[in-house]
């Protein structure tokens, strides 16, 4: 070796010793010769310990991170865009590695095989040459080697894009099926699914929908046309299906509307979302079902075709994400003096009894005024409101609604899409309260009914559960006890109502993730949710809620021991984006 090689040997092994000093990792090991895939592309995580978010992990940048929960499994998942022939995964792993885990890929985020598992992993940076088909791939920890989460400086993976799959948007390719004159085999309008007729598929509403009529329409074959207008090249189409889904069904294209050539088929459908790239031409795209994939019909939220040509009318624009960094564009710190009522520029009361079977009365903001304190305070009382109606009162037998208490909302004064929404609050505890901060879709004020409008809960307790906490969405394909969330805790044995806690929500055109006291605790991503629940209705304006509910279905009753009055308290409401 020369001199001069020597010294640049020395140098990169300097490099790599400082690199390794300072906590970074060093130089990747050299990959195949595919592409590399996944870099910059979505990233979707089982948790994240802020601020170590997913896509750090495929930025190209050696110096940031992504980590998890502390807790088992934990997993992190890439969307190349598109279905691909996975040659490699580079994992470089933090201090805080991986034991047992696997490499998994997917077509559809939902069903996954696995290309590489181990349960002796020695962490650093790992090449793993593996063979697989996906759009997805993901790494799924088992084991963690510390007693810290899983954290990985790069995620990498190579491979050739296949030439089928979830593509991403084509140039010059452009929603062609908007607004378009769409037919059907038949139509359902009844009180199951009201006016469900063709257009209700092109009308870019996710929250409305298609679906063969009852009455000898839960037959095979059925069908959706749409007219785009003029002669197109299709080369995608989209379906986001009911559950009243095609088993076996095929795309068809016509010039006249009476004569159809098929350019897709499949006798596997798996409902939910499904994105077919194609190639054909005509005026009239249909969906043909030949085989239901239950006993009802055929039901689509969406049928959008996307190509070039025809006579596309153009969509609204959709909303735009949040600045980076978010800038505060609403907020109440609730500073007033002591008995005054909440800012009838920014909230209105919302009187009445409430849903749910619950127990209370809620008044004309009788029952929430600042404390002097920099506090708003909602108060549920023990105190009857004659003339009401109410569930019968366990305690008293009564028909009358036995207590009162204060729900008031943002409607028409306030109503956003996409945000940081965060609030500090602490909450009352007592079998039978239920109090709640969250955001209903503003549609809702002008008579659509719930679900179809959404619901975000940021914050649900539990009066009888105070160690528990709630974050859930809701929507016509899961609502009620079948809507998307889940529990949390806060660490150690503390519950909700020894203090303040700030639950936040940030909401963009890719999900909502939830966060309490800044840590993140749970993370519903758009995409994948519409590949495996039903579609996401929740990119339009919602208005803010805040409330103290008594009894209920899902808290159940109050009882002697239930302290009253009884009050919520929250510190502020504020909104960036």
């Amino acid at each position: 070796m020369s001199p001069m090689h020597r010294r640049l040997g020395l140098l990169i092994a300097l490099a790599v010793t400082l690199l390794s000093l300072a906590g970074l990792p060093g130089p990747p090991p050299a990959h195949a010769a595919d592409t590399l895939l996944s870099q910059g592309r979505p990233v979707t995580v089982s948790s994240t310990e802020n601020p170590f978010a997913g896509a750090n992990a495929v930025d190209g940048d050696p110096g940031t991170r992504w980590s998890s929960a502390f807790a088992d499994p934990q997993w992190i998942q890439v969307d190349l865009g598109a279905a691909a022939k996975i040659s490699e995964v580079t994992l470089n792993w933090e201090a805080a590695y991986a034991k047992a885990f696997q490499v998994q890929v997917s077509a559809d985020a939902r069903t996954w095989s696995t290309v590489h598992e181990t349960t002796a992993g020695a962490g650093g940076s790992q090449r793993l040459s593996v063979s697989g088909t996906g759009r997805y791939v993901r790494v799924y920890g088992t084991q963690r080697a510390t007693q810290y989460g899983y954290s990985l400086w790069e995620f990498q993976v190579y491979g050739t894009k296949d030439s089928g799959g979830d593509q991403d948007p084509a140039p010059g390719e452009r929603l062609l099926s908007y607004g378009r004159t769409g037919a059907a085999s038949s139509s359902q309008n009844d009180g199951h699914c009201w006016e469900c007729t063709p257009a209700r598929a092109f009308d870019r509403d996710p929250a409305s929908r298609w679906a063969t009529s009852p009455t000898n329409g839960w037959t095979d074959p059925g069908w959706i046309s749409v007219d785009l207008g003029a002669t197109a090249q299709i080369s995608k189409v989209v379906l986001q299906w009911d559950a009243a889904s095609a088993k076996a069904f095929q795309i068809q294209v016509s010039p006249d509307n009476t004569n159809w050539t098929p350019i897709y088929s499949t006798t596997t459908g798996t409902g939910f979302k499904q994105t077919l790239t194609m190639s054909g031409t005509g005026r009239y795209v249909r969906v043909y079902g030949t085989q239901r994939a239950t006993q009802y019909g055929y039901s689509l939220w969406e049928f959008q075709v996307y190509g070039t040509g025809g006579a596309p009318i153009t969509p609204p624009p959709l909303p735009p994400d949040p600045a980076n960094p978010p800038r505060i564009v609403w907020q109440d710190e609730f500073n007033t003096p002591a008995g005054t009522k909440p800012d009838p520029a920014k909230w209105s009361a919302d009187p009445g009894t409430g849903p749910n079977n619950e127990l209370e009365y809620y008044t004309n903001h009788d029952n929430a005024s600042m404390d002097g304190a920099g506090h708003l305070v909602l108060e549920a009382r023990k105190q009857a409101t004659p003339g009401t109606s109410c569930p019968t009162d366990p305690l008293t037998g009564s028909g009358t609604c036995q207590y009162t208490s204060a729900r008031m909302n943002t409607g028409n004064k306030f109503e956003f899409t996409y945000g940081k929404v965060e609030a500090r609050i602490k909450v009352p505890k007592g079998n039978g309260l239920w109090p709640a901060f969250w955001m209903m879709g503003a549609d809702f004020l002008d008579g659509r009914p719930w679900p179809y409008n959404g619901e975000v809960d940021i914050m649900e307790v539990l009066g009888k559960d105070v160690k528990t906490s709630y974050s859930t969405v809701h929507a016509p394909a899961y609502n009620g006890g079948g809507g998307i969330g889940a529990p949390y805790k806060l660490p150690g044995d503390v519950d909700y109502s020894d203090d303040f806690h700030v639950w936040a929500a940030h909401w963009d055109s890719k999900g909502i993730v939830y966060s309490l006291d800044g840590r993140t605790v749970l993370t519903l991503d758009k995409a994948q949710i519409e590949q495996t629940r039903g579609p996401w209705i929740f990119d339009h304006p919602f208005y803010l809620i805040l409330n103290l509910a008594v009894g209920g279905d899902w808290p159940g009753p109050t009882d002697a021991s239930t302290p009253f009055p009884a009050k919520m308290l929250v510190d502020y409401v504020r909104v960036y984006q």
